[in-house]
């Protein structure tokens, strides 16, 4: 532990602030500049590779963005503060966000790492409490411990082969998840399904498909809200029943980074709510219709919904994968966004989630999508558990390597 000194971290990074091109003017919108938002970054994902917006180079010049380049961190310091990532591919940030560059003798990935466990450790601290807005003295106060630069260089690689087979997993389930909603969208939406060129059309619809209301294909069944409803002094960080929070249930699917847990004897007083293999979790408040599919290959056997969302079960209509990927295609969400109502905090109610429309096809080509779209899902769901294990065996290897106890 010799080697290791502590220092202020303001005087080892270079502090870059962010900026918003003026949005009344076109011209400096949509172009090939990435602009980071702190929602693009949020998560436990070490890299950010792309931005929801986009600006162009008019707009760079006249405005107080500046670029990060690849391997700088961005961290939040608005709204929800402390996210960090790294910068996968060059781009702007607005002015809720900090870059960081390491100066010389300082590794990058290594303070990425650092960061990660001291930040993690203050946002744990009782209700977050310890800032709420990061402006440039924070900076100052966090201190941290860095020994010399080739023992930064060896930790942050020993780190970096985790998130690396993190990032090609994330990747692969990408992929397969794009397959199964391209296999969707080419049967089911542009009707291009075995044996089409046969097929006769009735009302715009191949013979013996229908439409059919939300309602109909599937149980929908609410959490329980009443007064056993867990308080938050009943959740723990480890137990008998995951309770899944609206960090769990991602636009991505399941997230299990960060986990609420309740006892068995607090599961068996709560009357519903509880899921079983093959139910969807729908997210109905807050942030509507993020979507996750409870297969087999999920690791948790006991877990309940919370008061913002809803199970969706089988009822012997259409199969679990098909009405998954349904619900994942893009016309679908923008029903769900139609028919989400409130401002301050949108929310899908079940009596107007039973009116949705949703196409069904014949059972044989139900029969013939789900032996695909299965296979493809539980391909997705292991690699996305083989990451969810890598990171915990990197968030148990951070802190030993950060004390300097173990010999690099």
């Amino acid at each position: 532990m010799s080697e290791w000194v502590e220092r202020r971290l303001s005087t080892i990074v270079d502090i870059i602030s962010g900026g918003t091109p003026k949005t009344e003017v076109s011209d400096y919108w949509n172009g090939d500049i990435y602009w980071l938002a702190v929602n693009d970054f949020s998560g436990d994902n070490r890299w950010v590779h792309k931005s929801e917006k986009t600006i162009t180079q008019i707009g760079l010049n006249n405005s107080a963005t500046k670029i990060l380049n690849i391997g700088d961190l961005i961290i939040s310091a608005r709204g929800t503060v402390g996210e960090l990532a790294q910068i996968g591919t060059p781009m702007a940030f607005n002015q809720s966000c900090y870059g960081l560059r390491g100066k010389e003798g300082y590794n990058n990935d290594f303070l990425y790492y650092v960061l990660k466990q001291q930040l993690g450790q203050l946002k744990s601290v009782a209700n977050g409490a310890v800032f709420d807005t990061i402006i440039l003295k924070t900076f100052d106060h966090i201190k941290l411990t860095i020994p010399s630069l080739s023992t930064q260089t060896r930790i942050a690689d020993i780190l970096s082969a985790y998130d690396d087979t993190i990032e090609n997993n994330n990747r692969r389930i990408t992929l397969l998840e794009k397959a199964a909603r391209e296999l969707y969208r080419e049967w089911f939406v542009r009707f291009r399904f075995p044996g089409y060129k046969k097929a006769k059309f009735v009302n715009g619809l191949p013979e013996g498909w229908k439409v059919a209301s939300f309602g109909t294909l599937a149980n929908i069944i609410d959490g329980d809200r009443g007064i056993n409803y867990p308080k938050q002094e009943e959740f723990l960080t480890e137990g008998y029943c995951l309770f899944l929070n609206a960090g769990n249930v991602t636009k991505d699917g399941f997230d299990f980074s960060s986990n609420a847990f309740i006892t068995e004897v607090k599961d068996r007083i709560l009357r519903k709510g509880r899921l079983i293999h093959n139910d969807i979790v729908l997210t109905t408040r807050g942030t509507v219709g993020n979507i996750a599919f409870y297969n087999k290959q999920i690791p948790y056997h006991v877990l309940r919904i919370n008061s913002g969302m809803v199970i969706l079960r089988d009822s012997g209509v259409v199969s679990p994968e098909f009405l998954y990927i349904t619900l994942r295609n893009d016309s679908v969400q923008k029903m769900i966004e139609l028919y989400s109502s409130g401002s301050a905090q949108p929310q899908l109610p079940i009596k107007d989630m039973r009116k949705m429309k949703i196409l069904k096809p014949t059972n044989e080509l139900l029969s013939k999508f789900t032996d695909i779209v299965s296979d493809t899902l539980d391909q997705s769901a292991l690699l996305q558990t083989q990451s969810q294990n890598l990171a915990r065996q990197r968030d148990l290897l951070l802190p030993r390597l950060m004390s300097g106890k173990l010999d690099v």
